[in-house]
């Protein structure tokens, strides 16, 4: 019942903003602050098509990957996307000629901008393992249990944290930080475009939790079953196998947003730059050698 209550709030929240006034400040750059909340929610909702969600399946005689788009360079149309979303955050706090969002949108840029190098490296390692930076190739490199997460946990550790840093949530939302900046980069919104911003935050997490399970927890594998033997029926395993993952991996989302409390902002830029960094570069080095040695 828990779930279906929420499920409830969200839409009757929906539904109240569809109807709430949309207004817009004086002063404002009327053209950029309406088009801000679209350049935010645009890259989260286009980038979940390289995401693979299950095994091949055959239809009417014909292989159909269970992707929507099959790219040999998905992670970097991943990292692309991604960076251009800062633009959405810096132009609404920008746009919207108040102190406080402008000062949320310049903070967004620094602790995106720091994040994803972090968030680089932990692909990087993955990446030098596969041999590839195509998703698909990436999750049937970890087949048979040898999952990314188990043979690269400090990549893991390093690639978590960073996105969490990336959607902006607790205990990493100095861009928004109520107390200090009464609601930050989206502070003038109202209405619909207040609910974009809102869109944009949860399709990132969900879309940040398909990548960990992808690039770290095997992606669709299924524990204790081998690609071959998801045909027919048991195809539906594999999509099964995902979203565990994804819902496991949102319930963390949560549960952290929960429990923490926010950073300063000294501490937040340190996390990054003296932390998260160094230990991506020392799991991209072990990596290396271990695959140049292997080889």
């Amino acid at each position: 019942s828990l779930p279906l209550a929420h499920t409830s709030v969200g839409l009757a929240d929906g539904i109240k903003l569809l109807f709430k006034e949309d207004l817009i400040p004086a002063g404002a750059d009327r053209k950029l602050f309406a088009w801000a909340p679209v350049l935010v929610l645009i890259p989260a909702l286009a980038t979940l098509a390289i995401i693979p969600f299950g095994c091949d399946v055959t239809l009417f005689g014909r292989r159909v990957p269970l992707q929507v788009a099959d790219l040999s360079i998905g992670v970097l149309y991943f990292l692309a996307l991604g960076a251009s979303s800062v633009y959405g955050i810096a132009l609404g706090g920008w746009a919207s000629n108040n102190k406080y969002a402008l000062m949320g949108g310049l903070r967004a840029v620094a602790q995106m901008i720091s994040y994803e190098v972090a968030l680089g490296l932990g692909i990087v390692g993955v990446a030098l393992s596969a041999g590839s930076l195509s998703p698909r190739v990436i999750v049937e490199a970890q087949s048979g249990m040898h999952w990314n997460l188990f043979t690269q946990p400090l990549g893991f550790l390093v690639f978590l944290v960073a996105c969490f840093a990336e959607n902006n949530r607790l205990p990493f939302d100095l861009p928004e930080a109520e107390p200090e900046l009464v609601g930050g980069y989206h502070t003038e919104y109202s209405g619909m475009r207040f609910g974009l911003f809102m869109m944009a935050e949860n399709a990132g997490m969900i879309l940040l939790s398909a990548l960990v399970a992808t690039l770290y927890l095997g992606g669709w594998q299924v524990p204790g079953m081998d690609a071959s033997e998801l045909v027919g029926w048991k195809a539906g395993l594999s999509v099964a196998s995902f979203s565990a993952k994804v819902l496991l991996l949102l319930f963390l989302f949560i549960l952290t947003r929960w429990t923490l409390p926010r950073f300063r902002y000294d501490q937040l830029m340190d996390l990054g730059w003296k932390g998260l960094i160094p230990l991506g570069l020392v799991n991209c080095l072990v990596v290396a050698v271990l695959v140049v040695g292997i080889g």
